[in-house]
């Protein structure tokens, strides 16, 4: 007879005007990675926000029964007293605070009035070990990659005596290198009896490490795929999370190339925090009206230090070199000037960076250029509405209103949301960094379409991406980026992953 840890049944939760979730149900076995794939919006973090106690018990209806007992959760505290921990896609780590105060911030180690500080650390070496991380428990968290951090976060889950694990999209932001390690700890901890549940976009790693997988379609649960009832490869994920067989992952474009519309030339920042660092060494990069240009390269080879540099200097100092547009030399000292150049930069966090979370769709998408807007002094708000509904029909954002927060749309909606926002300021030159992070299979080639319908207006794109099927299924031409430095250039016909994976390999020397 099969051991469930996990039974949530007829899961269902309101937030005003949408229904989360309907009648979700999900059985997890003891001891197994569970994996929950659905597209954007579907309702896998709502679900699991509900079994962490994030949303209390009374805010949602149907039962949660973990290792045999009902379970009413009304703070996270109850669920991390049952063994059951969350981790979250944005960690919840304080960047001043060391390693070791991380990990117990909030289960101190304390000999009665005061906090054991030995004891913290010598735990936490032992927990940093476990999970395979080499670093001193004194190391401030700022300075430590966000590959590392999200190690630190499961060592501080595994100090709560964790039987259930849960990580909401934990690769995202980690290069393939980090992923891995990642996803060779999960493997460890199933053989010492961890249960965990991954949400993840990254069908290829849930392929390869999932026991079961359970697919949400818009809040309903449509079937749980069991590991040895039938291959589980991405293909057949697709169809359960879209409803349908996804023929081709990009959409077919052919390209419309004019002149050269913008290049840079001879470009050299220094790092803003150190003199004698050269983030960007010397590079020179051209993008023609209506080309899609990638850059490639592996995390930290510089591509969003140059892209930011560009865009009205928003990283570095010390900058020098050439900006030429539509022929003109053009300099741009702020971001004010290079929006007013007809550039726009759509960041790769769109979170802290690009969204004002707490204000509604029409407040974000007008925030880059109010000026188109005004009325004398004022902004003209039926203009401004008509605006936010053109936009929200165009790209199609999934919404009850224009009126809804950003910060409850779900990734795809919001990554629409600061394309519109750029897209509403009529740019030449549109930067796209990570367009397509952390966003499922269905949102992704939305986003491509829209990319290709902006080329074939005869905007000019220069896409970033760590995803090489991506940069090749959607550039018509890749430059290749390694410490700082342009290393390689290769059109269409010539980019393959082997081939950017040697201009890099010859740029170290191998």
């Amino acid at each position: 007879m099969e051991t469930f840890i996990l039974e949530m049944r007829n899961i269902t939760k309101l937030f005003p005007g949408v229904k989360a979730l309907d009648n979700v149900n999900l059985k997890v076995k003891k001891g197994e990675i569970h994996a929950l794939c659905g597209e954007n919006g579907a309702g896998k973090s709502t679900l699991m926000n509900v079994l962490s106690g994030v949303y209390p018990h009374g805010t949602y209806s149907g039962d949660i029964i973990f290792e045999g007992k009902e379970c009413i959760f009304k703070v996270i505290k109850d669920s991390e007293k049952m063994g059951i921990a969350i981790i979250h896609q944005e960690l919840a780590l304080v960047p001043y605070l060391s390693i070791g105060e991380n990990m117990f911030l909030g289960n101190e180690q304390s000999d009665g009035q005061f906090i054991n500080w030995t004891q913290t650390h010598i735990q936490a070496k032992e927990l940093l070990k476990k999970v395979g991380l080499n670093e001193s428990t004194y190391t401030l968290i700022k300075n430590i990659g966000v590959g590392k951090q999200q190690l630190v976060e499961i060592a501080k889950a595994l100090a709560k005596d964790v039987t259930l694990l849960i990580l909401d999209e934990p690769t995202a932001a980690l290069n393939e290198e980090d992923s891995n390690n990642l996803l060779n700890l999960l493997l460890e901890l199933k053989r010492d009896g961890i249960t965990s549940i991954i949400i993840s976009h990254k069908l290829n790693e849930i392929s390869r490490i999932a026991d079961n997988i359970t697919i949400i379609r818009d809040g309903s649960t449509i079937e749980t795929i069991e590991k040895g009832s039938e291959p589980i490869c991405e293909d057949r994920i697709i169809k359960g999370m879209v409803g349908r067989d996804l023929v081709d992952r990009f959409p077919k474009h052919v390209s419309k190339i004019g002149d050269v519309a913008f290049e840079v030339k001879n470009w050299n920042v220094y790092d803003p925090m150190r003199d004698d660092k050269k983030a960007i060494d010397n590079v020179n990069l051209k993008v023609h009206r209506g080309e899609i240009v990638g850059i490639s390269g592996l995390m930290g080879s510089g591509r969003t230090e140059l892209a930011m540099s560009i865009f009205g200097k928003a990283y570095g100092k010390s900058i020098s070199g050439t900006m030429i547009k539509d022929g003109k030399e053009i300099t741009l000292n702020s971001i004010r000037q290079a929006i007013d150049h007809g550039l726009a930069y759509v960041t790769e966090d769109r979170k802290s960076a690009g969204l004002v979370l707490n204000q509604d769709i029409r407040s974000n998408i007008s925030l880059a250029n109010l000026k188109e807007l005004k009325r004398n002094l004022l902004i003209d708000s039926n203009k401004e509405i008509r605006v936010a509904e053109e936009y929200r029909k165009k790209l199609g954002i999934k919404s009850p209103s224009i009126l809804q927060k950003a910060g409850n749309l779900s990734g795809g909606n919001q990554q629409k949301v600061v394309l519109s926002k750029w897209i509403f300021t009529s740019p030449d030159i549109l930067i796209l960094d990570e367009p397509t992070r952390g966003i499922d299979v269905g949102a992704k080639y939305e986003i491509y379409e829209i990319i290709n319908k902006l080329a074939d207006e005869g905007k000019s794109i220069i896409m970033i991406s760590s995803e090489l099927p991506e940069i090749l299924g959607v550039c018509d031409r890749v430059y290749v980026m390694n410490e700082g430095k342009i290393v390689g250039e290769l059109d269409k016909s010539e980019a393959s992953q082997e081939s950017i994976m040697k201009c890099i390999m010859r740029s170290n020397g191998r």
